[in-house]
């Protein structure tokens, strides 16, 4: 039983130690970089073909909502496919609020 647990010690070191070695990136013995892209002036090197464009990973966009909002009415708005009504506006109308105003009264009348 011994042997065992120092077997298994000795392999779970020796994964560790090499799961953690880190070295720059260089093409297998005897391959040559990837050809030029037509368009680039020069080969990239490995490091250049590994960093992502920037429409791979956009910045994000933290802007906190100010205050809210209606949404505005979306023309594919479609009712569900199984029934129901149609929107009860027409696109690209705007609800009009309700408000609480009342006309002015006269109370000599």
């Amino acid at each position: 039983m011994r042997p065992k647990r120092i077997l298994l010690v000795a392999s779970t070191a020796a994964l560790a130690a090499s799961c953690g070695r880190q070295a720059d990136l260089r093409p297998a013995p005897g391959q040559p970089l990837p050809v030029k892209p037509l368009t680039a002036r020069t080969t990239p090197t490995p490091r250049e073909l590994l960093e992502l464009p920037t429409y791979a990973k956009p910045d994000r966009v933290d802007e906190l909502v100010k205050r809210s909002e209606p949404r505005k009415s979306d023309p594919f708005d479609l009712p569900p496919p199984y029934g129901g009504s149609a929107p009860p506006q027409p696109a690209g109308t705007t609800p009009e609020s309700p408000t609480n105003e009342v006309a002015p009264t006269d109370p000599g009348d």
